[in-house]
């Protein structure tokens, strides 16, 4: 036999859907010899309550969704502790779904989540495509949403970010004063409210210092590292730079790779500093320059606005944002020889 829904077999058992609905509850106000009946009932007709469901939301799922582009990035892994030691302390779990920087995957996910299968949203964005009114769908569903790192502009809900502008000036500022005048600026995708920012402390820092600004010094980079590996060893043997800041982690191990495959010297032909939240990267040969931000206390925060909005919604502004500061830590791999 197929499925039935509630109110189905509630029409079976001539009663009313809130009374089975609080069986499978377990409320005390309900009988054993109702309940009972109500259980027996639900398997024969092949009943599979969701407790999930929106008309059971005062029963919460106990469960926050937790959306990135990636897991191989140090940055949102520790994001991710940060959110998953808030949810724990509030008696909740946390599930987590990759968009790969996957438009589709980012709506489909979505989707999924109004059933109800979580309480609220903390979401990383893919930065694919204009049309985000997939997300305004949210509000409908009651569902909150707290946007971290990566965000979509046009999307008015509460926030948890960094200092992306001051950080990128500070780390070109630095690549000058070691003597850079060539300096590319590595991006995956500029077109993303992150990307802008940070490229436009880049272009303030250069100009600032009287350093001409070309544009071919802006590298458009992807999410393949061999792709990237082709593109880079490209922008070395044409643009000679002698400077290379990386506005995210994975392309400071490309440029990496390319100067070794190249015979490049870093610090000597070439000085890096870039975004990492990698803990590794003092022992690396040389050890990177890094831009890191606070990535496990990104994830508290976006976590404990989320539940300060799930608790006492009327107290959070759904323009709020949270700003904390990264930290540029000078290491081998920009030093002055």
């Amino acid at each position: 036999m197929s499925n039935i829904n509630i109110k189905e077999l509630a029409k079976v058992l001539n009663l009313s859907t809130s009374t089975v609905s609080r069986a499978f509850r377990d409320n005390s106000d309900i009988s054993k010899e109702t309940k009972d009946k109500i259980l027996a009932a639900a398997k024969e007709y092949n009943y599979q309550p969701n407790h999930y469901a929106s008309n059971l939301r005062e029963q919460r799922s106990k469960t926050i969704a937790v959306i990135v582009p990636e897991l191989g990035n140090n940055f949102f892994s520790q994001a991710i502790h940060g959110i998953e030691k808030i949810a724990r302390s509030k008696g909740y779990h946390i599930l987590i779904y990759a968009t790969d920087d996957d438009y589709e995957k980012e709506v489909s996910f979505i989707r999924h989540l109004h059933n109800g299968r979580a309480d609220g949203i903390i979401m990383s964005v893919s930065g694919e495509a204009n049309d985000h009114t997939y997300l305004n769908e949210l509000n409908q569903q009651r569902l909150p949403l707290v946007f971290f790192d990566r965000v979509y502009e046009d999307i008015i809900t509460p926030r948890v970010i960094t200092n992306d502008y001051d950080s990128s000036f500070s780390a070109t500022q630095h690549l000058i004063k070691q003597g850079c005048t060539r300096i590319a600026y590595l991006v995956i995708n500029k077109n993303l409210s992150i990307g802008k920012t940070r490229m436009q402390g880049y272009l303030d820092a250069l100009e600032k210092y009287g350093i001409p600004f070309d544009d071919h010094l802006i590298v458009d980079c992807t999410n393949s590292y061999k792709r990237n590996n082709v593109i880079l060893k490209d922008m070395f043997k044409k643009l000679k730079p002698d400077g290379v800041f990386t506005s995210v982690e994975r392309l400071a191990f490309a440029t990496y790779y390319a100067c070794y495959d190249m015979n490049i010297a870093i610090p000597a032909d070439v000085k890096v500093v870039g975004f990492s939240s990698l803990q590794i990267a003092p022992l690396l040969n040389p050890s990177l320059t890094t831009v890191t931000q606070p990535s496990t206390q990104i994830g508290v925060e976006a976590a404990s606005l989320l539940f300060k909005i799930l608790e006492s919604p009327d107290l959070v502004n759904s323009s709020e944002t949270v700003v904390l500061d990264s930290k540029l830590i000078k290491r081998n791999s920009t030093a002055k020889l």
